[in-house]
């Protein structure tokens, strides 16, 4: 970047006020605007031809200026909804759009190393030639890396083939093995990105982002019209949900983006916690990769399906438990009983009314019956602890026989 700014003599005012860099400032609007209606992310197709130097001018100086928009902006929301568009778009080119030699250059700038093998297709006819077919490897250190970010049974490694420290990238899903590999390459993207613009912010000065505020102002009215307002846990509801519940909510609501195990939970818990599904399409609206009318069809589909939602082992599986990963602090998680999320609910509800006092508490005091007087107070064959030494779980928290079942 710093080599195609020297080479056309671009300084920051140049790139913020020069008026022969106007299309330069309309192509990187036109993708921060891509990128927070985020259809498909980055539109991949453009009527600059980026093959010649000049179009590699406008699309690099158009990415170089809407990333000062948006660091100047100081939005983490933007930020990450921006960096999903364009991590979107680098999946799509190199998975098929650029040249060998470009995807060669990309895929060693952001792996350790890969390995290329041509294999032979299966042919649709035994008349026809089978065509060579690609098949990349790459280190297991940078798979183990970049994989547990990406939901899905292909991307454990225990389902990869495995060779002398190389996991193979096969294809799967309707995509070949450059496509897997271009999907692993959009995690790594996305790390660089949120890096760099983190550094940019801290030391974006308050001039410097002055000289940004017309195009920040229509950016960010831009992102607030395409989302609600923050979704808050309520404090009456707050006391009653599960930390992975509530965790999900929070990152989704701070713009991070939750893997599909997170997202389909939640769905799952607001469904049985009897949330309506506009309230459980209201927790997405902050999502970097939001969209309506796709979230919505989600969501009709996990309630009327009417799922259970999944048990504590498997939100530990998908890395979706933050008390298993140190992020929260929370002592009845960790009883040996409480095995699945609405299993915390009905505790936490029992543990409430336990100890919310009786509308009978607040009435009158009547003065003492003499018959009451001379009753001996009523006793307990429960030991009763000393408050040097209360369990914080109640006896009527612990569980019963259906209770114990994994289905809560």
């Amino acid at each position: 970047m710093q080599s195609l700014l020297s080479a056309n003599e671009v300084d920051f005012e140049t790139l913020v006020n020069g008026d022969w860099l106007e299309e330069v400032r309309s192509r990187g609007n036109l993708r921060m605007l891509e990128s927070i209606k985020h259809d498909e992310g980055v539109n991949v197709e453009t009527r600059i031809d980026i093959h010649t130097e000049y179009g590699q001018m406008i699309e690099g100086l158009g990415f170089y200026y809407a990333m000062f928009v948006v660091c100047a902006s100081f939005d983490e929301r933007l930020m990450k909804r921006w960096i999903e568009g364009e991590a979107t778009r680098a999946d799509a080119l190199l998975g098929s759009s650029v040249d060998a030699e470009t995807f060669d250059l990309v895929a060693r700038t952001y792996l350790s190393d890969f390995r290329l093998q041509q294999t032979e297709s299966a042919s649709t006819s035994i008349h026809t030639a089978r065509a060579p077919a690609e098949l990349f490897e790459i280190p297991m250190a940078d798979f183990i890396e970049l994989s547990p970010r990406i939901t899905g049974a292909y991307w454990r490694l225990s389902n990869r083939p495995l060779r002398d420290g190389w996991v193979t990238m096969d294809p799967a899903s309707g995509e070949n093995s450059r496509e897997r590999l271009a999907r692993l390459l959009k995690e790594r993207i996305r790390e660089v990105l949120i890096a760099r613009c983190s550094a940019n912010m801290e030391r974006l000065d308050e001039e410097t982002a002055a000289k940004l505020a017309e195009p920040v102002g229509k950016i960010v009215a831009e992102l607030q019209s395409q989302r609600s307002h923050d979704v808050q846990v309520t404090a009456a509801s707050e006391g009653d949900w599960p930390p992975c519940m509530a965790s999900a909510i929070n990152e989704l609501n701070e713009g991070e983006n939750v893997n599909h195990a997170g997202r389909r939970f939640l769905g799952n818990m607001s469904r049985a916690l009897g949330l309506s599904r506009e309230e459980c399409c209201s927790f997405f609206v902050n999502a970097p990769d939001y969209k309506a009318e796709t979230t919505e069809y989600q969501v009709n589909q996990l309630y009327s399906t009417e799922y259970t939602p999944e048990k504590c082992d498997t939100l530990r599986l998908h890395a979706r438990c933050p008390v298993a990963s140190g992020l929260v602090d929370d002592q009845l998680c960790r009883r040996e009983w409480l095995t699945h999320p609405l299993k915390y609910v009905r505790a936490k509800q029992r543990r409430r009314m336990r100890d919310e006092p009786p509308p009978e508490a607040f009435a009158e005091p009547q003065p003492p019956d003499a018959s009451d007087e001379a009753k001996p107070p009523e006793t307990s064959d429960e030991p009763q602890p000393s408050d040097a030494s209360v369990d914080t779980q109640p006896p009527d928290e612990r569980p019963s026989e259906s209770d114990s079942q994994d289905n809560a």
